[in-house]
């Protein structure tokens, strides 16, 4: 028996941020009778809902989603803990009958999913702890460190993302061998047979469509978000608001920058997240890639036509 054929199909809807995904994740999943289990590193967390851009209530009727507001903004949720949930919601959507339809554009969390994690060592708190405190003393200083030590692992990681580049280091620290070795003889574990599938935008209109959904993200209340957030406990610090827009509204809150600039840098980052995005698409490892058309140009009914083919329940001709 051929394994690969053997394995699940599954579907999975990704993109670069602002490229319309989720719509089109929310009409294929109509048409299917699906539900959509977000891959979003952010939307899993309770009271971000604005800045992470949250199915509406009306699509949520339309379609079930899963994992959206299922961790305390607290806590650090982790690609590990994504699969693992991830794979479950996808079992529980199969039970009845029903298609499971992966949506989102964080990359590590797909991959996770897909090709499974690589056997990484248990967090070590004090030896986090000191490497966050450098973070925050010195975030290039630390950065170029993990460049200094493992430069492949730095190739991938963006500078900024504090998250991956402080794991990077502890895998270092903890194991004396880089994180991108252990990437390295990690051998994937496919436990689909994923059909891939993105949105298509010119670069001239993904960005057009970031700076409007910046400036709708502020006008709706960000700000006003994050100080909720803020005053129901959560520190400044937590990985929940590492996300881009509300680290621009931390900032502009604790008196480091003004509106109108947290506004411009939350447009920047936002680019700078959907190039990174692109480079992942256009290397997959996950599978093939399918672009197709927005879903305001017929691309739910493209990525249907994939689906059947892929399932095998395509008509013949």
């Amino acid at each position: 028996m051929d394994v690969a054929t053997d394995r699940p199909p599954l579907l999975v809807i990704v993109g670069p941020t602002g490229s319309g995904k989720s719509e089109l994740a929310l009409e294929v999943a109509e048409a299917i009778g699906g539900e959509i289990v977000s891959a979003d590193a952010f939307a899993v967390y309770l009271g971000l809902d604005i800045g992470t851009d949250k199915p509406s209530a009306e699509a949520r009727r339309r379609v079930r989603h899963h994992l959206i507001d299922i961790a305390d903004p607290h806590q650090r949720f982790s690609a590990g803990h994504f699969a693992a949930a991830a794979a479950a919601a996808i079992d529980d959507i199969r039970s009845r009958g029903a298609v499971p339809v992966v949506a989102g554009g964080t990359h590590f969390y797909v991959r996770a999913l897909l090709l499974g994690l690589f056997d990484s060592p248990p967090g070590d708190p004090a030896l986090q702890a000191r490497l966050a405190a450098e973070w925050d003393a010195d975030p290039a200083g630390t950065a170029g460190r993990l460049r200094a030590v493992d430069p492949a692992a730095a190739a991938r990681i963006g500078a900024g993302d504090r998250q991956r580049v402080l794991r990077a280091l502890e895998v270092w620290e903890a194991t004396g061998v880089p994180i991108s070795e252990h990437w390295r003889r990690h051998e994937p574990r496919p436990s689909y047979r994923a059909l891939i599938a993105a949105p298509h935008r010119d670069r001239r209109d993904l960005y057009a469509r970031i700076d409007l959904r910046v400036d709708d993200m502020f006008s709706r209340g960000l700000e006003e978000e994050v100080t909720r957030i803020l005053a129901s406990g959560v520190p400044a610090s937590a990985h929940a608001l590492k996300a881009i827009g509300y680290a621009q509204v931390v900032q502009m809150l604790t008196g480091r920058e003004d509106r109108s600039t947290a506004i411009e840098l939350t447009k920047r980052a936002s680019r700078r997240l959907a190039k990174r995005q692109l480079t992942w698409l256009r290397s997959l490892r996950e599978g093939a890639l399918e672009w197709v058309a927005p879903v305001e140009r017929g691309g739910a009914a493209a990525v249907v036509a994939r689906w059947l083919g892929h399932t095998g329940e395509a008509c013949e001709p």
